[in-house]
C-alpha cells in the first residue's frame, strides 16, 4: 500500500528534527569545551597572549632588519582595504563577522592542536582541558596530614584525594600479623600492609589497583596467604637497597598517586599492652586476641625516632586529621613516636579526630566517644586535637543485630563529657552500610566533604 505524500512529509520532518536535535546536542558541548580553555588558573591564556605578541614582534623586527622601512605603506594598504570593505558591507556587520571568524579560527586551531596532544594520552582519561582543570584545582587544595593506619585511613584517603593532591598519609608500622607479619619475620622488612592500602587508595586507578594489591595467592609454596601489594613493596625495598622510604616513594611514583605515603618511623616497632588484669601482651595481633581491657600501651623500642619527612609534613600542614581506625593498634601507635606527638602539639592548625562508628572487641568494648579521647590523652597527653567528628545516625536494626553477635555496638556520644574535656563536637552522617551484609564503615566522600567543610569554616 502506498504511503500518502502527507505522511512522507511528516516522516521527513521528524527525521530532520532528530538530526538537528543531535547536532544541537553536540554543538553546545564542543563550544563549552572551547570556552573551558578560558577558565582562570589553567595558565594557558597568558602563554597564548605572549606567543601572539612574540609572533607580531618577530615579523616587525624582521621587517626593520631587512630595511622594509615602508611599514607605514603596508598599514595604509590595510587601512584602504578595510575602508573599501566597509563601503560595500556596513561596519556593524563586517566588524562582528570578522570578530566571530577570528575567535572561531583561534579556538578551532587551539582545539585541533590540543586534540593532537591528547592522542598521546591513554584513552578513557577524559578531555585534556578537564584533566588540566582538575590538576590545578587539586594542587591548590590544602596541605593535609592524615595520621592512622588500617582500613580506616585508606577509606579517609579515598575521599580526601577528590579535594586535594597535597595529602600526606603518616602510617603506623607496628603490624605483625598475617602477610605483613610473615614478611617482617622472614625477610626483615617493615610491615607493608597498611602502607599498601594507603598507596592503593591514593592512586588514580584506585579500583583496579586495589583489586590487584589486595589479591592474595591461594597456592604456591611460600606464596599462600601473601598479598600481591605486600610482595610488590617488599621487592621494591630490595631494589632500593633495603631503604623502605625510597621504596614507598618509588612505588608511589610508578603508580602516580595523589599525595605521599610515609611510615611514622623506620624503626622495627613492636607494640605491648598492659591489661587491667595485670597481663602484659606483646605484639599488635596478640593484643586484640587477648580479650582484656587495655590500661596502657607502649612500644619497643620505647622512643623510636620519627621519619624526618613525616615531621616536615606535620609542620607544613594546613589541616591535620587523626583516624579513623582501630584506636590502640592503628591510631595511637603513631602517637607513641615522641617527635610526632610533640610536632602535633606545636602546630597551630585545625586538628580533628575522627571517632570510630562501632566499638571493637579486644580494644574498645563499651567505649564512648569521650572514652576514645581519654585513651589518647592517657597515653599521649593532652593538646593533640581540637575537635572530634562523630557519627550522627545509628546503623539499621539489621546491622545492629549482626554486630551484637560479635559484641560490637555503636560508639555512644556522651556530649557533656566530651565538652567537659574541652573539645568541639562535629556531628554528621558519614556512614555507609552494606544492605546485604550489614557491615558499616565511613563513607569516603561524605567523610571528606564534612572534614573539608569544617576546615573551610576554621
Amino acid at each position: 500500500m502506498s504511503i500518502s505524500p502527507l505522511k512522507q512529509a511528516i516522516r521527513k520532518l521528524k527525521t530532520e528534527q532528530r538530526k538537528w536535535a543531535t547536532v544541537g546536542q553536540r554543538t553546545p558541548k564542543q563550544v563549552n569545551l572551547w570556552f573551558k580553555w578560558l577558565s582562570p588558573g589553567l595558565f594557558v591564556k597568558r602563554w597564548l597572549l605572549i606567543s601572539a605578541t612574540g609572533l607580531v614582534l618577530t615579523f616587525l623586527g624582521l621587517a626593520i632588519w631587512v630595511k622594509l622601512t615602508p611599514v607605514n605603506r603596508l598599514l595604509e594598504l590595510i587601512s584602504q582595504l578595510l575602508q573599501a570593505i566597509s563601503n560595500y558591507v556596513p561596519s556593524y556587520i563586517s566588524g562582528p563577522l570578522a570578530l566571530i571568524l577570528g575567535i572561531f579560527l583561534l579556538l578551532w586551531g587551539q582545539s585541533r592542536t590540543v586534540g593532537s596532544i591528547t592522542e598521546a594520552f591513554p584513552e578513557g582519561d577524559g578531555e585534556l582541558v578537564d584533566r588540566l582543570l582538575a590538576h590545578r584545582r587539586l594542587h591548590r587544595g590544602p596541605k593535609i596530614a592524615a595520621i592512622g593506619g588500617g582500613t580506616g585511613l585508606s577509606t579517609l584517603l579515598r575521599g580526601l584525594k577528590q579535594y586535594s593532591a597535597n595529602i600526606t598519609a603518616i602510617v603506623t608500622v607496628a603490624d605483625d600479623g598475617g602477610s605483613s607479619g610473615r614478611l617482617r619475620e622472614e625477610i626483615g622488612v617493615l610491615p607493608p600492609g597498611d602502607i599498601r592500602n594507603c598507596v592503593a587508595a591514593l592512586a588514580d586507578e584506585e579500583k583496579l589497583l586495589t583489586e590487584l594489591f589486595q589479591y592474595r595467592f591461594e597456592a604456591g609454596d611460600g606464596l599462600t596467604g601473601h598479598s600481591f601489594g605486600n610482595l610488590f613493596l617488599t621487592a621494591m625495598t630490595e631494589v632500593m637497597g633495603g631503604d623502605f622510604e625510597k621504596a614507598i616513594a618509588a612505588s608511589s611514583k610508578v603508580l602516580a598517586i595523589r599525595g605521599k605515603v610515609l611510615p611514622a618511623t623506620l624503626s622495627d616497632v613492636r607494640l605491648w599492652a598492659e591489661l587491667d588484669d595485670g597481663r602484659l601482651i606483646e605484639g599488635e595481633s596478640r593484643i586484640t586476641e587477648a580479650g582484656g581491657k587495655i590500661r596502657h600501651l607502649g612500644c619497643l623500642p620505647a622512643n623510636p625516632p620519627a621519619l624526618p619527612a613525616a615531621l616536615q609534613a606535620i609542620e607544613e600542614a594546613d589541616y591535620i586529621v587523626i583516624g579513623p581506625g582501630s584506636l590502640y593498634t592503628s591510631v595511637i601507635p603513631n602517637l607513641l613516636v615522641p617527635e610526632i606527638k610533640e610536632a602535633l602539639m606545636k602546630v597551630k592548625v585545625p586538628r580533628i579526630y575522627v571517632c570510630n562508628i562501632m566499638t571493637q572487641p579486644g580494644e574498645t568494648e563499651g567505649y564512648t566517644v569521650a572514652n576514645h579521647i581519654e585513651a589518647i590523652e592517657r597515653i599521649c597527653g593532652q593538646g593533640l586535637i581540637d575537635a572530634v567528628l562523630a557519627q550522627r545516625l545509628p546503623p539499621s536494626p539489621y546491622a545492629l543485630k549482626r554486630y551484637a553477635q560479635e559484641n560490637c555496638h555503636p560508639v555512644f556520644l556522651d556530649r557533656e563529657d566530651v565538652v567537659k574535656l574541652g573539645y568541639r563536637i562535629i556531628l554528621a552522617n558519614v556512614m555507609e552500610e552494606d544492605p546485604n551484609t550489614g557491615k558499616v564503615r565511613h563513607h569516603p566522600q561524605r567523610l571528606a566533604r564534612v572534614l573539608l567543610r569544617w576546615y573551610s569554616e576554621k
